[in-house]
């Protein structure tokens, strides 16, 4: 029996496969959500942020062609200089195999990195170089007939001790924000 990737590995860090992605997008536009920015997931974002004192929270609803911010909070200037001295700026959109989120949606649970270069799998990503990320909190939103809809997360630049308070604020945070979803989009 020999092993066959399904896409390159020249990297560590394999973005795992996502078999849900079109059921999702449909579960979303029935929601009203995952085209458009919200207004009222931005502030949900900001208060997530200035909650757990990060950089940056979004909520994300990935599909199949990659990462889509509906909610986003994010410094007005970078924190992270590139080598020739520009910033890069985060937008609303990533690739699937830029960021964390992907991870937490193929596992269906809260993902904590305190330092993601501990990690070998992770420290190689992209928005490690390129926005400076250095810790990651994020958690599935679950919906009420067991699919992920994307998820909640924060992230920041420097490396963060999130333990058990940390997971179980997230983990609120998603869990609140699935109930406002499921109840038509955020006003």
């Amino acid at each position: 029996m020999s092993y066959d990737p399904p896409r390159p590995v020249g990297r560590l860090l394999l973005t795992p496969q996502d078999t849900e992605a079109p059921a999702r997008a449909r579960r979303l536009r029935g929601l009203g959500l995952g085209e458009r920015p919200e207004p009222a997931l931005d502030t949900f974002a900001a208060r997530l942020a200035g909650r757990t004192g990060t950089t940056y929270a979004m909520v994300n609803f990935p599909d199949e062609k990659g990462q889509f911010f509906a909610g986003l909070h994010a410094p007005e200037a970078a924190p992270v200089l590139r080598e020739d001295g520009t910033r890069v700026e985060i937008g609303r959109f990533l690739p699937r195999d830029h960021g964390f989120c992907p991870h937490v949606v193929a596992r269906r649970k809260a993902l904590a990195l305190q330092d993601v270069r501990d990690f070998p799998r992770f420290a190689g990503n992209a928005v490690v170089d390129d926005l400076g990320i250095r810790s990651y909190l994020g958690a599935p939103l679950l919906d009420s007939t067991g699919m992920v809809l994307g998820t909640v997360c924060v992230a920041d630049v420097a490396p963060r001790t999130w333990g058990r308070e940390g997971l179980d604020a997230i983990k609120a945070a998603a869990a609140e924000l699935v109930v406002r979803l499921e109840g038509g989009p955020p006003h």
